[in-house]
């Protein structure tokens, strides 16, 4: 738990302050079982050889249009599937154990199986557009990355885009398809232009290529600690510094939304000796990219969750992880919990939040990746002891229910 130190920002409007004050109890959201899938390495199987050694799950999760890719990064493959679970398109590299196993097999029908012929791994990133095109994230072979003089690795990874036909494979590197890889990507993103957004990490923070729907380059975006706004005085603070937590694009506007959390050292008020950091505050800030200028922040009012100890109770507040943007404005953020999950959703122009909770078991839930899409759709894959589901969460329906009243 993070100690925590109490400010109020002038950067919060007191309507946001007033509607956040308002919403002391969290509701619930029922959870939308949609289908599951065994463990295994047939092709509506997911290959995972040990459960216990979640370091080297790599899984991804996205929905488009009512359709899922999985990426299943061990077994080297992606699979669509529709909402009831039927699998309607599998890619797979040509060395992999599924290619082996579809040779020998005496299915009927090879139109949905489509071998890929680059020798890319699969981390476990995965995004599709209107079109049904697909990009995945991919390790490129390590004598081809590119390193520094000390051996340090600089850029290990590509996006390899196909078309959901198998038509056409290519990959997309910092400058287009067939560019340099990219640093290590943070995660990838496509807009409702159909435009592709990859946002990798730096040294100084974060680096956003956004590309047009041809694939190739509009704009490099570096984000970094030194050009971040500093949310606050910092001569109210001895020691006073900031992190930039994420970095994601909005799907409609040649906008980034960029989440800071700011931190102060903590003193033990005994000893004089710095033993932590305590946490002060998370701004989400719109970085136009056209003019590279920052715009007004919305503050994101963290989790809070009391203990009581000794007669007494603290309370600890907890910074959100930024999830994504909807295409009418909605911001999600989102926290574990001992007995799930809390969202957050922020609509800065209106000045609205709304908090909502759903139920997880994570004594069972071995591994968990989620993903939200334009519309509001939250979807998560949950690797479980016994077999893999995906579900989903209409928030979607409960905004649109919610701003009709």
């Amino acid at each position: 738990m993070r100690k925590i130190l109490l400010l109020a920002t002038t950067f919060i409007s007191i309507a946001l302050i007033t509607s956040c004050s308002k919403n002391e109890s969290v509701q619930s959201i029922s959870e939308t079982e949609l289908f599951s899938l065994p463990y295994g390495n047939f092709e509506e199987q997911l290959s995972v050889t040990d459960l216990n050694d979640v370091g080297g799950v790599r899984f991804g999760i996205a929905m488009q249009d009512g359709f899922f890719y999985i990426v299943n990064g061990e077994s080297k493959k992606i699979l669509e599937l529709n909402s009831y679970g039927d699998l309607l398109t599998l890619f797979y590299n040509e060395d992999s154990e599924t290619a082996r196993l579809l040779e020998n097999s005496n299915r009927p029908d090879k139109s949905i199986h489509h071998e890929i012929s680059y020798p890319f791994d699969y981390p476990g990133m995965v995004a599709a557009d209107s079109n049904k095109n697909i990009y995945t994230v991919c390790s490129i072979p390590w004598d081809r990355q590119e390193k520094s003089d000390d051996g340090t690795t600089l850029y290990s990874h590509t996006v390899l885009r196909f078309a959901r036909d198998g038509s056409s494979v290519d990959y997309i590197g910092q400058q287009g398809p067939g560019g340099t890889p990219f640093p290590y990507i943070k995660n990838i993103y496509t807009t409702a232009k159909d435009e592709l957004v990859v946002v990798a990490s730096s040294s100084e923070g974060m680096l956003v290529y956004w590309f047009a729907s041809d694939g190739f380059l509009k704009y490099m975006i570096p984000v970094t600690t030194r050009d971040a706004p500093s949310g606050t005085d910092k001569e109210d603070y001895s020691d006073y510094f900031l992190t930039i937590q994420n970095v994601i694009p909005d799907p409609v506007t040649y906008k980034l939304y960029v989440q800071i959390d700011y931190y102060t050292t903590y003193v033990d008020e005994d000893s004089k000796v710095q033993s932590g950091i305590n946490y002060v505050q998370t701004l989400l800030y719109p970085l136009n990219i056209e003019n590279g200028t920052y715009e007004d922040p919305v503050s994101v009012p963290p989790y809070e969750e009391s203990v009581v100890s000794d007669y007494s109770k603290l309370t600890y507040r907890i910074p959100y992880d930024f999830l994504g943007v909807t295409k009418s404005g909605w911001k999600f953020f989102i926290v574990k919990t001992e007995d799930g999950f809390n969202i957050e959703m922020i609509q800065s122009e209106s000045q609205r939040i709304l908090r909502r909770h759903f139920n997880a078991s994570h004594s069972n839930i071995v591994y968990d990746t989620m993903s939200l899409s334009q519309d509001g759709i939250l979807t998560a894959l949950y690797l479980e002891k016994e077999k893999a589901r995906v579900v989903w969460y209409r928030t979607d329906n409960l905004i649109d229910a919610i701003l009709k009243n």
